[in-house]
């Protein structure tokens, strides 16, 4: 193909190292305004890291290739290679494509593959097409499934066709502790297992130093990734979340985990800051007491859009707030204003994507005047 070649990279431990520290020393500029506050830095693995993909597949001269794209341009380029993708997403790379370029069926009008792999050995591929997909390919899909002992789903437009299953199950050990995580095919799931664990260990740690017989309020939970680790920490746990695949495998994580102290509701942040605030009802919540609950901490992982001015003020008002960011631009904004209530306890730094500019931060901030008691 005539489109720009890919640039190879160069991935080695002291490019990454070069490439982190530059992160780290800006996102240190940023956090000086502070004052003078230690990072506590989690490095990423430079290679191999990445559990979940997704590819353009390009076709040329009847062979279907992996494809991606240079950011801001159209035309895509083939790859061969995936460094930074987990060893199942590169062990199954070449012999997904391999099978499909033999089988017309398969490979005819495939416009992407998706994968989603877990440390605990189990891959998902979703192969995505522009044309309908009828028994012929469900039977050529099915005997792809066997042969590479992976989990297949066929995608098209208002189709959505599952072979075996959905859905992955992933085993992290958080502190000693082992947790299994249902990962839904369409819902969101860390990209970086390992450093999701480091997130985790980091949050709990915070937790650890706080009075366990009060509650957690969570936003944002997604799948129930931190609250399934932090409730532990707490004698209740109220955790918000708008997705209804993430709500539902936040419950089903609760469940295999045997944690019986979270109640999780379909909210967005706005409205359980109203519902709390008892300035609107909620059909959701009937069968909750909000009232039972004694928060004196607040969890936050918000999109990258950080919290709204609603929601900035309503977590100020509680004794401890965790912060998990994935763009220190809005967090720094939403600092400027809990600052004012409350001091920097701990900063730490996880690499969750290596080679990009982007940083996962974590914030732990407790209310100045219990500090001062």
């Amino acid at each position: 193909m005539t489109g720009k070649p890919s640039v190879q990279r160069d991935f080695s431990d002291a490019s990454y190292q070069i490439q982190l520290d530059e992160k780290i020393n800006s996102f240190k500029d940023s956090l000086n305004q502070f004052g003078d506050i230690p990072i506590e830095v989690h490095q990423s693995k430079p290679l191999g890291f990445r559990m979940r993909a997704e590819f353009r597949v390009w076709h040329e001269h009847g062979i279907a290739n992996y494809a991606m794209n240079h950011p801001g341009e159209k035309r895509p380029f083939v790859i061969d290679n995936f460094p930074i993708g987990s060893p199942l997403i590169t062990s199954t790379m070449t012999p997904l494509l391999e099978i499909i370029n033999r089988n017309e069926t398969l490979r005819a009008k495939l416009f992407s593959i998706e994968f989603l792999t877990t440390l605990s050995g189990e891959v998902l591929a979703t192969l995505i097409y522009h044309k309908k997909l009828d028994q012929q390919w469900k039977t050529e899909a099915e005997i792809l499934e066997k042969e590479l002992s992976i989990k297949i789903i066929g995608r098209a437009r208002k189709q959505k066709l599952v072979l075996s299953s959905d859905s992955v199950t992933e085993e992290l050990t958080v502190n000693g502790k082992n947790f299994s995580y249902h990962q839904q095919e369409s819902g969101f799931t860390q990209p970086n297992a390992e450093i999701n664990t480091k997130m985790l260990e980091w949050a709990s740690r915070c937790c650890a130093e706080i009075n366990n017989s009060s509650d957690l309020l969570e936003l944002y939970c997604g799948n129930g990734n931190f609250t399934a680790v932090l409730a532990g920490h707490f004698n209740k746990v109220l955790a918000t979340e708008v997705s209804k695949v993430s709500v539902a495998s936040a419950q089903k994580n609760f469940s295999l985990n045997g944690i019986d102290n979270v109640t999780v509701v379909r909210l967005s942040s706005d409205e359980i800051v109203q519902a709390i605030q008892g300035e609107r009802l909620f059909r959701r919540l009937k069968d909750h007491q909000l009232e039972n609950f004694k928060f004196s901490t607040v969890f936050v992982d918000p999109p990258r859009a950080g919290l709204d001015n609603i929601t900035e003020s309503f977590v100020a008002k509680f004794d401890n707030i965790l912060y998990i960011s994935c763009n220190p631009g809005t967090l720094f904004v939403n600092l400027n204003a809990l600052t004012k209530t409350h001091a920097i306890s701990k900063v730490a730094a996880f690499d969750q994507f290596p080679w990009t500019s982007h940083l996962e931060t974590g914030f732990f901030l407790r209310k100045k005047e219990l500090l001062d008691t």
